[in-house]
């Protein structure tokens, strides 16, 4: 820099020393930026956080509802009440309960003589001599399915519709729902009759009712039906079948039954229905 350089005019208002320049007359002193700001500033992040907080959990709200729609266990959700709708027949027809027959007293001692025992069922009953002979098959007609598998028999007759059996049988069949191990003994035995007089037996036919009531056998809560049933059929020789029916609850969630049927052609068998019956127990 030159020290005899002319000078520049600046204006009214400026002046020099040396080198520096600097205001003359001060300029209108510019506001203070911080102080009278901060609260609004302050107030404007908080309610950025507050948004983004709301924001982020009402994202994760909507994510939960659509993954819980998706396995089916949303609450908006219309769909059955589980397991009921998938209950065995007899717990839909009968709910329960019956006594609790796992607080039952000891059963009494089975009556001498050898024993048909049916583990599946829960129960054992007394076994017959000649002519009767071991069941070697299965019967599971009727709506209800009970898979009569276990007991004796004996071929009463043979004519155009098969053979005819006098029977001594037992099974079981799904009664409570899940694993409740109570029912309608009752409810349920009307239930097992119908289903064996429809299924077994020639259509139409007549019932003559003997018993229908809720007992106890071999000291487990039973309902003990005993009937005879009337009926023709072509060429078959019985007109009529004197047909016992127990109920029994084992304290399983199936139910035990045991079913004796006599046609009238071996009526010399008929005592056989409550010999049987009294001769229950469980296994």
């Amino acid at each position: 820099m030159k020290p005899d350089a002319p000078l520049i005019d600046l204006g009214p208002g400026w002046s020099r020393s040396g080198a520096v320049t600097q205001l003359g007359t001060a300029p209108p002193q510019a506001p203070e930026v911080g102080a009278p700001g901060r609260p609004r500033s302050t107030q404007r992040r908080v309610l950025m956080w507050f948004g983004g907080g709301a924001g982020a959990i009402l994202v994760i709200g909507v994510i939960i509802l659509l993954a819980m729609a998706m396995t089916g266990n949303g609450p908006l959700v219309n769909r059955p009440s589980g397991p009921s709708d998938y209950a065995p027949p007899l717990a839909k027809a009968c709910p329960p309960p019956s006594a609790d027959a796992q607080n039952l007293p000891p059963a009494p001692a089975p009556p001498p003589g050898p024993r048909t025992v049916d583990p599946d069922a829960g129960i054992s009953y007394a076994t017959q001599g000649d002519p009767w002979v071991p069941w070697d098959t299965v019967w599971d007609a009727g709506d209800l399915h009970v898979r009569y598998g276990v007991g004796q028999h004996f071929v009463t007759e043979v004519y155009s519709g098969g053979r005819y059996h006098a029977s001594i049988l037992s099974g079981s069949v799904p009664t409570a729902e899940n694993d409740a191990l109570s029912l309608d003994l009752k409810c349920t035995g009307h239930q097992v009759l119908a289903d064996v007089r429809a299924s077994y037996y020639p259509q139409p036919n007549q019932i003559e009712q003997m018993r229908d009531e809720v007992t106890t056998l071999g000291g487990r809560p039973a309902w003990v039906a005993k009937f005879r049933l009337h009926f023709h059929a072509a060429g078959l020789k019985a007109t009529s079948e004197l047909v016992g029916i127990a109920l029994i609850d084992v304290g399983r969630p199936n139910a035990a039954i045991l079913y004796i049927s006599i046609p009238s052609t071996h009526s010399q068998f008929d005592n056989l229905v409550d010999k049987e019956l009294n001769s229950l127990r469980p296994a």
